[in-house]
């Protein structure tokens, strides 16, 4: 039995949605579907999670929100053209976004996330609608699903008891459609997982029935070994770890959500991500690493730019006892989380997520480390990108660090930072932002000379 997810833009339009149906009628495998809320159609479109969050935003400002009522109801009503449903077919949809203004709700936290759940839901049960017509289906909601979350509306998490009940499903031989990206907490309130959840409600279903695959549908053909925007027709991945995604997530691959692997990992459920344009490519296989051999040094390689450092020079820094949890206290006291912290016998940089700052939250933080630490030196570097070489076969090619800094040499770009991982299947290098994109491009071609497409 598969679990398959399919993405926003996949469920965008009818014709879409035309496809959608003939990749879950293709193979009967296919007996749980995940649904997304309405992508764009086009560039310059609105997801309806986004015209969600507006009609909920315009409830709670007591404005005229019908404009964005029949706007929202207008993406629903073309798709269900496409497939000429009728009148008395929708009127349980219409009736439902319709009445979401008069439900009472604990506070506004749980309003806004009853409404962006809705984007799921509906399409949820529009797809179902379509698709009874073709294979026997059934609408599951995610309370009858069993997907119980902690009672945090807009960011939940779910608990570990749901599994036990999203074991009891009864699925026979029916085609079983769930909406994504919410749950319900213990006081039977919708509660919604980040933005892009939808990827964790299809790992949580997986997981929970022990599927034999997560199958996850988006518009891309595979997950590729560069960013296409910076190395031109990158090859694409057909095999990696669950723990190489991760990896390369943090430095910007963002085909899959990260919060859906863990459920994937501790199930122990394969993923294979799979464009819903091109269903007959193979698309990329993510899998656990015990059942991974790898057959060159990396597998990918990527890089953000949306990282900061700051660093600091005191002398003896390495024998003062106590130092850096006088560092981390500040950072505790400011909010704000690190994410490496190189260090010398004199010297240590604090890498952030600056994001994370304002000017101003940065110039108080600056101001305090001052105070407590009183530094020699202090430098805020706001010209800072992350690179990812990741691959499970670095640790079995000795010259993989030659090929990495060799390359980087002869373009001249400087290295400022270099961090390997404890798992030993990355290695991190901090460089300026205007050399990011070349240092990306120069590596890729230093392990994939010569091999570009699709999987």
């Amino acid at each position: 039995m598969k679990v398959v997810k399919f993405g926003g833009s996949s469920l965008a339009t009818g014709a879409q949605m035309a496809k959608v149906l003939n990749i879950i009628v293709a193979d009967p495998q296919r007996q749980i579907i995940v649904t997304s809320a309405p992508g764009k159609r086009f560039t310059s479109d609105i997801k309806v999670t986004d015209l969600l969050i507006k009609y909920a935003q315009q409830v709670l400002q007591h404005q005229d929100y019908s404009s964005t009522q029949q706007q929202i109801w207008a993406r629903y009503q073309e798709i269900a053209d496409y497939f000429h449903l009728t009148a008395t077919q929708l009127r349980p949809l219409k009736t439902c976004l319709w009445d979401l203004p008069q439900q009472n709700y604990p506070n506004d936290d749980y309003l806004m996330a009853a409404f962006k759940a809705h984007g799921e839901c509906l399409n949820a049960q529009l797809l179902a609608i379509i698709l009874q017509k073709k294979v026997p289906t059934r609408y599951v909601d995610p309370k009858t699903a069993g997907i119980q979350v902690s009672n945090d509306p807009q960011d939940a998490h779910i608990l570990q008891s749901s599994y036990q009940q999203i074991a009891k499903i009864n699925i026979g031989h029916d085609r079983i459609v769930v909406p994504g990206f919410y749950g319900l907490t213990s006081d039977q309130q919708i509660a919604t997982f980040s933005r892009g959840g939808s990827d964790i409600t299809g790992a949580i279903l997986a997981y929970g029935l022990q599927a034999d695959l997560y199958e996850n549908f988006t518009d891309v053909n595979a997950v590729y070994a560069a960013d296409p925007r910076l190395v031109d027709h990158p090859q694409a991945i057909q095999t990696m770890t669950y723990r190489e995604l991760r990896e390369l997530s943090y430095a910007g691959f963002s085909v899959f959500h990260d919060e859906a692997l863990l459920p994937a990992i501790e199930g122990q459920v394969p993923i294979k991500i799979k464009n819903t344009n091109h269903p007959d490519l193979p698309g990329t296989l993510i899998v656990p690493q015990k059942y991974f051999q790898p057959q060159k040094p990396i597998t990918g390689v990527a890089s953000s730019s949306h990282f900061a450092a700051l660093y600091l020079h005191r002398y003896l820094l390495n024998k003062e006892v106590g130092f850096t949890l006088k560092l981390l206290k500040i950072f505790y006291e400011f909010n704000i989380s690190y994410e490496h912290m190189p260090s010398g016998i004199d010297d240590l940089t604090v890498i952030f997520d600056k994001r994370q700052f304002t000017p101003t939250k940065q110039q108080q933080l600056l101001e305090r480390v001052k105070m407590v630490i009183q530094p020699d030196e202090l430098e805020w570097i706001d010209d800072y990108a992350i690179i990812m070489v990741v691959g499970e076969g670095i640790r079995l090619f000795p010259d993989f660090l030659q090929k990495i800094f060799d390359p980087l040499a002869r373009q001249g770009i400087r290295v400022h930072m270099i961090n390997q991982g404890a798992s030993q299947i990355s290695i991190m290098l901090g460089t300026k932002q205007s050399d990011a994109a070349l240092a990306v491009q120069q590596i890729y071609q230093s392990f994939f000379p010569n091999q570009n497409g699709d999987a």
